[in-house]
């Protein structure tokens, strides 16, 4: 009975365990993957992208998981994003789970609860952001990553989960 119990625990969670594994291993190596080709990968927001995929593949434990451990996992073994940017990277990203929950328990649609989660997120982001560059503990641009380019990815995380969402509806 133990065995069954442990392989159905398994199953149940290995899209949990996947995605944890691809994310951290993509953290790992986009540094060295955006140096060695010239490509900017981090413009197109991996960390987002695997609270997206947890969003809409995996429950919300983990999706707070990420959230929480990217920015700072990130930090510790590539020293990029700069300390101060982890932090409030990792607000930003835990913020726009919580987001995404409170949305959908509200009854708003996946796809609209993905679209005003990030945005709201990211707004809170840049204010944090202006206010570290404001009081000098941060050194940067208060964009990094261009406008048209966050729309995009935005764009692409939305019509991905209205379409596998509904899927998963049928």
């Amino acid at each position: 009975m133990n065995t069954v119990l442990s392989i159905q625990h398994f199953k149940k969670y290995l899209s949990s365990y996947l995605l944890d594994g691809l994310a951290l291993l993509l953290v790992y190596f986009i540094p060295s993957i955006s140096h060695l080709t010239g490509i900017p990968f981090y413009l197109f927001e991996p960390m987002r992208v695997f609270i997206i995929l947890a969003l809409v593949h995996s429950n919300k434990t983990n999706a707070y998981v990420l959230a929480f451990t990217l920015p700072l996992f990130s930090f510790a073994i590539a020293s990029h994003p700069v300390f101060s940017k982890s932090i409030i990277m990792t607000f930003e990203l835990v913020l726009n789970v919580y987001l995404y929950h409170l949305l959908v328990e509200k009854k708003m649609a996946n796809y609209q609860a993905i679209i005003l989660s990030v945005i709201s997120s990211k707004l809170v982001y840049y204010l944090l952001k202006f206010g570290l560059i404001h009081f000098l503990f941060l050194q940067s641009n208060l964009v990094s990553t261009p406008i048209y380019i966050q729309f995009i990815t935005l764009s692409i995380f939305a019509i991905y989960a209205f379409f596998m969402l509904r899927r998963g509806k049928n």
